[in-house]
């Protein structure tokens, strides 16, 4: 009886060992892996970060271009852009998890990746949220439960500390500039809205229909936001510094013309709780310049 009762539960543990994963990826549709994926392939940055942040870059086999964090990151194969994917590429690596963004990929490219008949894990986190629970379920994927846990709840402390101190405070009008040239915005579908809204920010645009949407100097000057925050400053542009000859702006009458590390704020990664805290620092110096 004892021999009996051991082999069952050698049974028992050989099955769980080898028990498929099933998690559900940000399109809603259920991804399911016999066994850890090893050989992963990433056709985002943000993605190629939450990735190693969950435990799996020893796993990246390759990567989008711009997959520049961490370090590690940079020494990736670089299977494309977001224009063109290099197919032949990517097959070579013999990948059997790809994450992908699907906002960031063409239709075409997505039909060309849906067709490998590799499993594939659609990542779009849109609330700050979901990079905590990206994290958990890449950790699933990947067999790095352990270390995208503790990722995950590091990232929610930071998070939770900030939006406890900054969201009900009084709020701040926010114009968020992601290119001036033509002039584009992130509307309230973006992680960056909910960023703002932790920081007792209101995004301006948040009701437009479109992700990234392009709108014009009128629309801006109509809206009269308190506040205009903006990436680094492009090549041979203004930046948005566009906006000082428009003396009559709030936002340029109080001083409130604020640079960020976009890279902090626009990629869906733990860093974006860094990213958070200068911005809820920045918005707090809007308030106190209020007359």
């Amino acid at each position: 009886m004892r021999s009996l009762a051991l082999m069952l539960a050698l049974a028992g543990a050989c099955t769980a060992a080898h028990a498929a994963i099933t998690v559900q990826d940000d399109a809603g549709n259920r991804v399911t892996l016999a066994k850890p994926a090893q050989r992963v392939i990433s056709t985002a940055p943000h993605i190629t970060e939450l990735l190693f942040a969950a435990g799996g870059g020893e796993r990246v086999v390759g990567a989008m271009n711009y997959s520049d964090y961490p370090e590690a990151a940079k020494r990736l194969p670089v299977i494309g852009t977001n224009a063109q994917i290099d197919m032949e590429r990517l097959l070579a690596l013999r990948p059997d998890l790809l994450v992908v963004w699907k906002t960031g990929n063409t239709e075409r490219q997505l039909a060309q990746l849906q067709s490998l008949g590799i499993p594939i894990f659609y990542s779009e986190p849109k609330k700050l949220d979901d990079v905590a629970t990206s994290l958990t379920r890449l950790g699933q994927l990947l067999g790095s439960d352990a270390v995208a846990q503790a990722a995950a709840r590091d990232y929610r402390q930071k998070i939770g500390k900030l939006s406890a101190s900054y969201a009900q405070r009084a709020p701040v009008r926010v114009f968020y500039q992601i290119w001036e040239k033509p002039l584009f915005t992130l509307n309230g579908e973006h992680i960056v809205t909910d960023a703002l809204r932790t920081c007792g920010g209101r995004n301006i645009f948040a009701g437009l229909k479109v992700t990234a949407p392009s709108v014009s100097t009128e629309a801006v000057l109509q809206e009269n936001p308190e506040a205009i925050i903006g990436g680094e400053q492009h090549d041979g542009q203004a930046g948005i510094g566009i906006w000082k000859p428009y003396t009559g702006l709030q936002a340029v009458q109080r001083g409130n013309l604020f640079m960020l590390d976009s890279e902090l704020l626009v990629r869906a990664t733990p860093r974006i709780a860094d990213g958070v805290a200068v911005l809820c620092e920045k918005l707090d110096q809007a308030r106190r310049r209020r007359p």
